[in-house]
């Protein structure tokens, strides 16, 4: 059901518009890849329009926020972001004609930079590392200053917004669940939680013998770990997000970094996928997981969650591997 609405808010031409772009959101493919012991499904989200999962998230958000008028025309938006989720919010709102401020740190990739800055009159990027020693703190922080000094905001709040998990219950679950059927695993990537909440929910009700793995990075603070600084943005966080409380977790994987790049470098190796940071480490996560698997072949199954163009510099790159990670992640790729 619905939330209340205050239809006298409603700017109902913005409605229709919002509604048509979550309409126009195209299914994403889901692939079988090859691989020993396992039935391995791929769900290709790398795929949307603005090649992440986030626009799932991203467009459910807004268009709930234009149905109980807390964005209108003359509404802005402004959310913290490390990069995906700023680009589906900036590529919806540019459509719709709604400023939008993303607030940006330093890892964010040049290629998610250099498009924000050409989408957005105004971007704000934070500096100085929180307590944490990361920076999103520090993004938490200045969108509070922007919120206090624009007359009319919306702040999203990926981390805790339940809408966000809703848009991945609804859609991404269900296309999911349409294409491969009953799963023995989901292994998913954690960061703001909304993915992992929305689909594990949902195979949770349907499929309830399935085990849903999250999968984390060393440095993020998730599962009670303390935070530490990462280079790579997309997955983990300095906070655990509320939104991982109401996640059905059969288990957790916490691997490196390195692991993560590895991890991006075999699945172009062996499968031709080019994905992004999370995916990388989700593949490396599945990998070690049924090393030396005998016996029924689980169906398995992960998202790519985005592509690899934003880390041809950082991820792909061996120099900034080993200026920045270790050179053990390059060995064999």
């Amino acid at each position: 059901m619905f939330a209340h609405v205050d239809q006298a808010q409603t700017d109902w031409e913005l409605l229709d518009r919002v509604s048509a772009l979550l309409g126009d959101l195209p299914k994403t493919p889901v692939v079988r890849l090859p691989h020993p012991g396992i039935r391995l499904y791929a769900k290709m989200e790398l795929e949307n329009r603005t090649g992440s999962a986030k626009d799932r998230a991203a467009i459910w958000i807004l268009r709930e926020a234009v149905r109980r008028g807390e964005i209108t025309q003359s509404t802005t938006v402004v959310e913290s972001s490390s990069g995906n989720f700023a680009l589906a919010l900036a590529s919806f709102l540019n459509e719709l004609d709604v400023p939008f401020v993303p607030v940006l740190d330093p890892n964010v990739n040049a290629a998610t930079e250099r498009t924000l800055r050409r989408l957005c009159a105004r971007v704000e990027k934070v500096t100085e590392p929180d307590s944490t020693g990361g920076y999103l703190l520090s993004r938490l922080a200045r969108v509070a200053e922007l919120r206090a000094e624009l007359p009319d905001v919306y702040w999203p709040d990926q981390y805790a917004n339940p809408d966000g998990a809703r848009g991945h219950y609804e859609l991404t679950a269900r296309e999911l669940l349409d294409d491969v059927g009953p799963l023995d695993y989901l292994f998913v990537g954690v960061g703001t939680g909304a993915t992992i909440n929305g689909l594990s929910r949902r195979l949770g009700e349907e499929h309830p013998q399935a085990a849903v793995v999250a999968v984390d990075v060393e440095g993020s603070a998730i599962f009670g770990a303390p935070p530490a600084r990462r280079r790579i943005p997309g997955i983990g966080s300095s906070i655990r997000p509320p939104l991982i409380d109401d996640a059905w977790i059969r288990k957790v994987v916490v691997l490196s970094e390195w692991d993560e790049v590895a991890g991006c470098r075999a699945l172009l190796r062996d499968h031709g996928i080019y994905a992004g940071g999370s995916t990388g480490c989700v593949y490396a996560a599945i990998t070690r997981h049924f090393d030396g698997h005998t016996g029924p072949e689980p169906v398995v199954a992960f998202l790519c969650a985005d592509s690899g163009t934003p880390y041809a510099d950082t991820v792909y790159a061996d120099d900034w591997v080993a200026k920045h990670l270790t050179p053990v992640a390059t060995e064999g790729a």
